[in-house]
């Protein structure tokens, strides 16, 4: 999705995407935990939503910490579910070149909401481990092949900061990878 994005320089995207990896790791979930350790419910013998849910339940009263959750879980699984179909169909779209190949991915992305909306949770967060460990695989093989140049744009970008500019990708700029980064001419 961030590649998608209009930027002058692709760095600032990529600060972007991080920044969105630390509120949501460091943010988010931390406040998480810590909500759920100073309800003091952490070892009441539940786990996963439901003990978010009595924590903030505890913290808040009336049930609405119930219905907040709740709201929020069906919203983060609504927009993972969108955000995972559209990085799914354009990567296929960009790795196979077949008119066939889009209507048989959405075919296949309806089959597996049907099918994890009605399956044991363990195994639904089982395959989504399994496919995690996939993408992830994935992306660190993209890292070893691009992360050559993703450092080389970094420090185009901080030269440019350094000189008090707002930071514009030319491929001119960097004639050893401009054959490679055409794309952001």
């Amino acid at each position: 999705a961030a590649a998608t994005a209009a930027v002058s320089h692709p760095v600032k995207q990529g600060l972007v995407q991080t920044l969105a990896v630390y509120i949501d790791t460091l943010l988010i979930c931390s406040c998480t935990g810590l909500m759920i350790l100073c309800s003091g419910l952490f070892d009441c013998g539940v786990s996963g939503i439901v003990l978010t849910q009595m924590a903030l339940d505890s913290e808040i009263g009336m049930g609405a910490g119930s219905v907040f959750v709740a709201i929020a879980v069906f919203f983060f699984a609504f927009t993972s579910i969108i955000a995972n179909y559209y990085y799914g169909e354009v990567n296929l779209s960009f790795i196979v070149k077949g008119r066939w190949v889009v209507p048989v991915y959405r075919i296949l992305v309806a089959a597996m909401i049907m099918i994890g909306a009605v399956t044991a949770l363990d195994f639904v967060w089982a395959l989504a481990d399994v496919t995690m460990a996939l993408m992830t695989a994935c992306n660190l093989s993209a890292i070893l092949v691009l992360g050559r140049y993703a450092m080389i744009l970094l420090r185009d970008y901080r030269s440019q900061r350094r000189l008090g500019l707002d930071p514009v990708y030319h491929s001119s700029t960097i004639p050893s990878i401009a054959a490679v980064t055409d794309c952001w001419s």
